[in-house]
């Protein structure tokens, strides 16, 4: 369904938040992304290992990338489809500058613990 039914269904009293003809609602993606960034940032928060860390931006990104695409959509633009290209490429030099790191602090140090790495202190 196209958002300018969706809008006049909406004015006519139907709940947004229930499906109309098997279509997903938008509120229904942006749960499921606020669910998946939740997780993302609990694992940068608890975990000690660099390479779930990653993973687990690598997570938030996908979710902020489920949200413009669900707008889009939405919105019936391809705004959010650009923006989430956008961040996938900042997503994978992200991850190949991350890993360039890592390998040369395992290379220095043999460690790649986050709590004991304090190479770029000076």
């Amino acid at each position: 369904m196209n958002p300018v039914a969706e809008s006049a269904a909406v004015a006519a009293g139907a709940n947004p938040l229930l499906p109309v003809h098997g279509a997903v609602p938008l509120s229904w993606y942006l749960i499921l992304s606020a669910m998946l960034f939740m997780i993302g940032v609990v694992g940068v928060l608890v975990k000690r290992n660099p390479i779930v860390i990653f993973m687990s931006i690598e997570l938030m990104l996908n979710a902020v990338n489920l949200s413009f695409i669900a707008f889009g959509r939405y919105l019936g633009n391809v705004g959010g489809q650009m923006f989430a290209i956008f961040v996938m490429a900042v997503a994978a030099a992200e991850v190949a500058v991350g890993l360039g790191i890592l390998i040369s602090i395992f290379r220095s140090r043999e460690n790649i613990n986050v709590d004991e790495i304090n190479v770029m202190k000076g």
